[in-house]
C-alpha cells in the first residue's frame, strides 16, 4: 500500500480554524489583487480536490468603469459567501476559490464560449448556432445579468485575453496541478465544484448534482451524494437543471481515475432572508457538505486501493 494512503479518512467537524500546517497561497498577478486562493498543504492529504469559481467578491475598477447599471446588479452572477461555506466545510482537502468577480470573467466557460455582442476578440457566430449561455449573455465575460444588458461598450480583444492569461489560465492550471497530484499519491482524485442557485420552483430540489449526465465521474460518486443528501432530509436532483460546466469538461477524465461533480446548492439554505449574508443555516449546510466530502473519500478508497 501507497505510503499515507489512510491519511484521507479522518474525520473532522465542520467549523474549525485552518488545521496546523495548512497553507493559503495568494495566486495572481503581482500588480493586482490575487486572483484566487489556494488552501490546503504543498502536498495532498486527501484525493478529495474542492473548487468554488463564483463566489469571487473583487470588481476591479476598469470593470466598475465600464458598467451601465448599478453595481449591485452584478450580485446575481455571484455564489454568494459558497466560499465562506467551504472553507468551514474543509478539512485537509485542497480547495481553490476564486477572488475575481464572475463578472470579470467566468471560469466555468471554457476560452472560446466569447460572446461577440461585447468582446471584440470573439469570432462571429451565426446567432442560430450559439449555446444557450451565449444566447443567454452568460458566456466567458458575462453581458447580462438582473435582466439588462450590463456594459456601456465592448471590450477589446487584448482586455479579454489578459483575463484569460492572468486569471482563466492560472486557476485551471492550478486546479489541474492538484488532481494530478492527488491521483500521483492516491491512485484516484475527485474534484467537488462547489456553487450556490438561486431556489427553484416550490417544490424542486434544493442541491442539484452535476455529472454531466454521466461523463464527468463515476455513478458509484453520484449515488453517494445522494445518499448523504436524502438522509439529511433535503431534496436532490440530478443534472437538472444544472449538470456543470467548463470546469467539470476541462478536468473530468473517470478512464484515468479523475472524477469531477458539480454541486448546487440552493442560497436559502445557507444565507439570510435577503441572500446577503450568511444565515442561520449556514453551520447545517457546511456539516452537510462535510459528510459529502467524507462519503466522496470513502467511495474512492476502493478505487485508490486498486490502483495501489
Amino acid at each position: 500500500m501507497r505510503k499515507g494512503f489512510k491519511i484521507f479518512q479522518s474525520r473532522l467537524s465542520p467549523l474549525r480554524p485552518l488545521p496546523q500546517g495548512d497553507v493559503v497561497h495568494k495566486i495572481g498577478a503581482v500588480s493586482t489583487p490575487p486572483s484566487f486562493d489556494r488552501h490546503g498543504p504543498e502536498q495532498p492529504v486527501s484525493p478529495v480536490v474542492l473548487s468554488v469559481p463564483h463566489a469571487g467578491r473583487d470588481y476591479p475598477l476598469s470593470l466598475r468603469a465600464a458598467l451601465r447599471v448599478p453595481l449591485a446588479s452584478l450580485l446575481p452572477l455571484e455564489d454568494r459567501h459558497i466560499d465562506t461555506l467551504a472553507l468551514a466545510a474543509r478539512g485537509t482537502e485542497t480547495l481553490f476559490v476564486a477572488s475575481r468577480a464572475r463578472a470579470w470573467i467566468d471560469l466555468n466557460r471554457a476560452e472560446h464560449e466569447r460572446d461577440p455582442r461585447v468582446d471584440e476578440g470573439a469570432e462571429p457566430v451565426p446567432e442560430g448556432a450559439q449555446s444557450l449561455k451565449l444566447r443567454s449573455g452568460l458566456g466567458l465575460v458575462p453581458r447580462r445579468a438582473s435582466g439588462a444588458d450590463l456594459w456601456r461598450r465592448r471590450f477589446a480583444a487584448e482586455e479579454v485575453r489578459e483575463r484569460i492569461e492572468r486569471d482563466h489560465r492560472p486557476y485551471h492550471a492550478a486546479v489541474s496541478a492538484a488532481l494530478e497530484a492527488a491521483r500521483a499519491r492516491f491512485g484516484v482524485a475527485v474534484l467537488l465544484d462547489v456553487h450556490s442557485m438561486p431556489p427553484l420552483a416550490s417544490g424542486a430540489a434544493r442541491i442539484v448534482i452535476g455529472d454531466r449526465f454521466g461523463r464527468s465521474a463515476a455513478a458509484r460518486f453520484v449515488s453517494r451524494i445522494e445518499g448523504v443528501i436524502h438522509a439529511a432530509g433535503v431534496r436532490s436532483a440530478v443534472n437538472t437543471p444544472y449538470a456543470g460546466g467548463h470546469v467539470l469538461d476541462r478536468h473530468a477524465d473517470p478512464v484515468a481515475n479523475i472524477h469531477a461533480v458539480q454541486i448546487e446548492l440552493d442560497r436559502t439554505l445557507y444565507l439570510d432572508r435577503r441572500r446577503d449574508q450568511p444565515g442561520p443555516g449556514m453551520d447545517a449546510s457546511a456539516a452537510l457538505l462535510r459528510r459529502i466530502i467524507d462519503a466522496v473519500s470513502d467511495e474512492a478508497l476502493p478505487l485508490a486501493a486498486a490502483a495501489q
